[in-house]
């Protein structure tokens, strides 16, 4: 009963859709521009880089704050930490108040990462961004970013580290349109610093 409740809550705090609502804000539905994902990648491009931060931020709090809670609860049990991680990554991935169409599950999974290993958080930003700013393509920075991430927490805790790669090819399987993309040379780039100074 206490792994049903916890896959629940932690599915609907995960389902809570920031990348959908925030850009509404300036009356954008970001389901019908860009890659029509719901997501904060594509909030940041079509809602610009301050709602699209704010809601990858919130996106990562909604797996953060479930997973972190959980672990406190049950005392650190990993059965209770990895479903309220994989619940609240699926809920954003999957979420009910979007007939399931969600976004990719990349700053939910930051979230985990930082809720359980925060190392293993701080490895994912710093590849990511450094990446991100030199490849400017957020989807592969994105997906080398939390291998890696989940390669280094092998060095530490395996059974944390299994749970992170799940969670990585999650998010990598949710890359798939990305991934031909990249292949065929077609991706598209985000050059953050461009788009920081235009916001200026």
């Amino acid at each position: 009963m206490n792994y049903l409740l916890v896959g629940v809550i932690s599915y609907i705090c995960g389902a809570v859709p920031f990348s959908y609502i925030l850009p509404k804000l300036k009356k954008v539905d970001v389901r019908n521009v860009g890659s029509g994902n719901v997501g904060g990648t594509n909030a940041l491009r079509a809602a610009g880089p301050l709602i699209g931060m704010t809601c990858m931020i919130l996106d990562a709090l909604k797996s953060f704050i479930p997973v972190l809670i959980v672990s406190r609860i049950f005392m650190y049990d990993p059965h209770y930490i990895g479903i309220a991680a994989i619940f609240a990554v699926l809920g954003h991935d999957f979420p009910i108040f979007l007939k399931f169409k969600g976004g990719k599950g990349v700053a939910s999974t930051t979230g985990v990462f930082f809720a359980i290993y925060p190392l293993s958080g701080f490895v994912f930003l710093g590849v990511w961004i450094s990446l991100t700013l030199y490849i400017k393509y957020v989807s592969l920075a994105s997906i080398i970013g939390m291998y890696c991430a989940a390669l280094v927490t092998f060095l530490f805790n395996r059974d944390i580290a299994v749970l992170f790669l799940l969670l990585a090819t999650l998010a990598t399987l949710r890359h798939s349109e990305n991934i031909e993309r990249l292949l065929k040379g077609t991706e598209r780039k985000t050059d953050l610093i461009s788009m920081f100074r235009k916001r200026r």
